[in-house]
């Protein structure tokens, strides 16, 4: 058996000093530490035992992949087999580096084999070692070659799987990165004609898009969307992507392409007629005749405020050109400029009209 302080190479000694001891002084350790104290000890040296077990399967697997007179070949398989197991160990252990390393030893074994999906299981693993360090963009350069791995393996749905993962790993922190992990699975869904999954993957790149006021990009996602969901029929969900096109188009202030995509959105079935076609109707409208009131009132429907958080607040956010000053018909600013006077002026008029009585 290898001991821990036997071990050179990737894999240095974890355990440089003695572990303290239980005792002293004739006072129990549960005395004197408590609970607490007990606890960590049995923790520390748990991780202790696992350690060295990791290491012993290292050394397996060192001793699997050596070739000599009488063994010419190293055996790939069952050295992948030991490097797995000892990643397993040293994640147990918390040591998350180690167990990274381990990982991509087996994947390395599992290539050498020509194994290749297993070959990106382990890469795989390696991204999620390099998450609990926090490491994420490393991790997702992993995982992004464990999705190639397996595309290369002929299993694409895990492959965008994968990429799926990779997005939400990276989404807080690159959220530009996440946007193309996201499109890369909703591709390979795609391709393989899942397009439920294709639309999920896209849906999440258009929030993305849209948190991140890339809103050209934005509209175009949106306009993938729905015409998948055309192709499926899910006419419905239809509707709902035509309000979130206009509100991208018109925060975009392009009030011809947001009419134009209430225009084009008549040919789906369903949708001329439906409480989605006459709120957009009426918030074009506002928008033209610069009616905030009328945009702001719209836009406060449960038609819009209970879409996709993203698509909601651009519409409690959503200001007509102008500074949203409301556009009075010419007759209203005549009244106003001729002030009181005008309404009882107006008043004597009619009491004019009707002064010969009737006939």
């Amino acid at each position: 058996m290898r001991g821990v302080a036997a071990e050179e190479g990737p894999f240095p000694p974890i355990l440089s000093r003695p572990l303290p001891s239980r005792g002293g002084a004739g006072i129990p350790a549960a005395a004197r530490s408590g609970s607490a104290g007990v606890g960590r000890q049995a923790g520390r040296e748990m991780a202790a035992q696992k350690i060295n077990e990791a290491l012993e399967h290292i050394a397996k697997a060192e001793k699997y992949l050596k070739t000599g007179f009488l063994k010419w070949k190293p055996d790939y398989d069952s050295a992948a087999t030991e490097y797995g197991k000892a990643a397993v160990a040293f994640k147990n252990a918390k040591q998350f580096d180690q167990a990274r390393e381990a990982c991509l030893r087996e994947a390395e074994a599992h290539e050498n084999n020509k194994a290749l999906f297993h070959a990106a299981k382990a890469y795989e693993q390696a991204g999620m070692m390099l998450k609990e360090m926090q490491r994420l963009p490393e991790a997702v350069q992993l995982i992004e070659k464990a999705s190639m791995m397996y595309l290369e393996n002929g299993t694409p749905d895990t492959a965008a799987i994968a990429l799926e993962r990779a997005g939400k790993l990276i989404e807080n922190v690159s959220p530009e990165k996440a946007v193309q992990l996201y499109q890369q699975a909703a591709s390979v869904f795609e391709n393989e004609e899942r397009l439920r999954q294709a639309l999920e993957m896209l849906g999440k790149a258009s929030r993305l898009l849209v948190r991140g006021r890339r809103l050209d990009e934005a509209a175009l996602s949106l306009q993938k969307e729905k015409s998948i969901y055309k192709e499926i029929e899910n006419y419905p969900t239809c509707y709902k992507k035509t309000i979130a096109q206009v509100l991208v188009h018109l925060h975009r202030n392009d009030y011809v392409a947001a009419e134009r995509c209430v225009r084009e959105s008549y040919s789906i079935p369903g949708f001329n007629g439906s409480e989605d076609c006459a709120a957009l109707e009426q918030l074009l409208e506002g928008y033209d005749q610069q009616d905030q009131d009328q945009v702001s009132e719209v836009c406060n429907l449960p038609l819009f405020k209970y879409m996709d958080n993203d698509y909601a607040k651009l519409g409690l956010t959503l200001v007509v050109p102008g500074g949203g000053i409301k556009k009075k018909s010419p007759n209203t600013a005549q009244d106003k400029t001729r002030g009181p006077a005008t309404v009882g002026s107006h008043a004597d008029e009619e009491e004019d009209e009707y002064s010969g009585g009737l006939c």
